[in-house]
């Protein structure tokens, strides 16, 4: 059985050069690598508001779950990177925003810090369609 493969681009600069998708289609699984609180002009979003940023990251993947026929409802897993403990519950309360009703087994770590040192969260994700 041949399971069909579908490269998500979400047009970073940075997916040439490192070499990573936004997301990856594997059959009825979606993957979303690290998702950080970037515009679509390339600024980051919402600089020193760790819930802000974490509802840009949300968007960016459901923008990336879309392409790849799912959505935010497909969602079964989520990785929530931090930089600050003292955000956990902002970011907890944007993520249950989007997901309160889903409820995505979650995972939050909190990282040294982020390739940016702008960015306070970053998120991956994972859906399975249909499941």
């Amino acid at each position: 059985m041949v399971v069909s493969r579908k490269n998500i681009s979400s047009a970073s600069p940075y997916e040439p050069v490192i070499g990573f998708s936004r997301a990856v289609k594997i059959g009825n699984r979606v993957l979303v690598g690290g998702t950080a609180p970037v515009g679509p002009d390339g600024r980051n979003v919402g600089v020193g508001d760790a819930a802000a940023q974490t509802r840009r990251c949300i968007e960016i993947a459901r923008i990336a779950l879309e392409e790849a026929g799912a959505s935010l409802a497909d969602v079964v897993r989520t990785r929530i990177f931090l930089t600050r403990r003292m955000d956990w519950e902002a970011v907890g309360r944007a993520h249950g925003e989007a997901f309160g009703e889903i409820r995505p087994a979650a995972t939050m770590v909190i990282a040294a810090g982020l390739i940016d040192p702008e960015w306070l969260v970053e998120i991956e994700f994972e859906a399975e369609i249909g499941g």
